[in-house]
């Protein structure tokens, strides 16, 4: 069993609360743990979903053992920026899952590093050894993977800190005019849609700094600089800026000009202190072939700029 323990700091519905605060957590699984008894709010059960919580309540979730995945490692391919004794960064491609769930338990970046390696920490769990952080299936770039506990805590602080350097790069829909420009809006899952997330209030905190790189009449091709790292949250900050980005399934435009399947987001560069040197660590990529395709796919579409 594993308990998480909860400060509420803002006025919420009890299913509500609890999906938000925990990784990975439907309302509807949050609603099944209130009903199986295993929430207490400051030492009571409640079993009521739509509970008002107050500010300074406490609240506890006793989630059951996760199932017991047999994942195994396959010999697939892996693009390793960097390895040592303590830690990995990889190159995932667009197209490849982090880590298994259910109905997708092979082909994923975690079957490939248990192939390649057998030191992965073990902080994460059987699904998920060695992923200190995620980037969506069709999102391509850097991620940093962790070969020991040590190693895993270090990062996810840094991480937690906000002191982690994470740029990426998109196209969205529209041209926006300002050259500079900051989102902070919090994301929690879109509680009429649990497969998307959304700006929704009382949700955690989130701040998304972008920068424009090049302007084209109906789109434009932007640095995305995270503070926080929530679920899909340059897809969901840019969508609420009305800025989508170009090909996004959930948050995009529908019936596009241009159409591809999978947003036009790349972890480009990724920059942290090293657990155990100290030493500043920074890694950068070149701009994917597919972004130069849709640069002529979009030029080709309007004529020039």
């Amino acid at each position: 069993m594993k308990t998480h323990e909860l400060h509420v700091e803002s006025g919420q519905r009890l299913d509500a609360y609890i999906a938000n605060e925990i990784d990975d957590l439907s309302r509807s699984h949050a609603a099944k743990l209130i009903d199986q008894g295993a929430v207490t709010v400051n030492g009571q059960v409640v079993t009521l979903k739509k509970h008002k919580l107050k500010v300074g309540d406490q609240v506890e979730v006793t989630m059951p053992e996760a199932e017991v995945l047999d994942v195994k490692a396959e010999n697939i391919p892996l693009d390793i920026v960097y390895e040592d004794d303590h830690l990995m960064v990889v190159y995932k491609p667009a197209g490849m899952v982090v880590h298994p769930a259910p109905g997708n338990y092979t082909g994923t970046l975690v079957n490939a590093l248990m192939y390649h390696t057998e030191k992965l920490s073990e902080i994460n769990g059987v699904k998920r050894p060695g992923i200190v952080h995620r980037i969506d299936k069709d999102t391509s770039g850097l991620l940093m993977v962790a070969k020991t506990n040590q190693a895993h805590q270090s990062l996810a602080d840094q991480l937690k800190a906000h002191t982690i350097e994470r740029s990426y790069i998109a196209i969205v829909h529209g041209r926006i005019n300002e050259n500079k420009g900051t989102v902070d809006a919090p994301i929690a899952r879109n509680p009429k849609d649990r497969l998307k997330m959304g700006i929704v209030a009382g949700g955690k905190e989130a701040v998304t700094h972008f920068e424009v790189l090049e302007r084209y009449k109906n789109y434009t091709y932007i640095s995305c600089q995270l503070e926080t790292g929530r679920t899909h949250q340059i897809r969901v900050h840019m969508a609420y800026i009305k800025h989508p980005l170009l090909g996004d399934p959930l948050y995009g435009v529908k019936n596009p000009k241009i159409k591809y399947e999978g947003q036009l987001l790349h972890a480009k560069s990724l920059g942290f202190i090293h657990p155990v040197t100290g030493e500043k660590m920074y890694f950068d990529t070149e701009v994917p072939e597919l972004f130069e395709v849709m640069f002529k796919k979009i030029k080709g579409v309007e004529g020039g700029r």
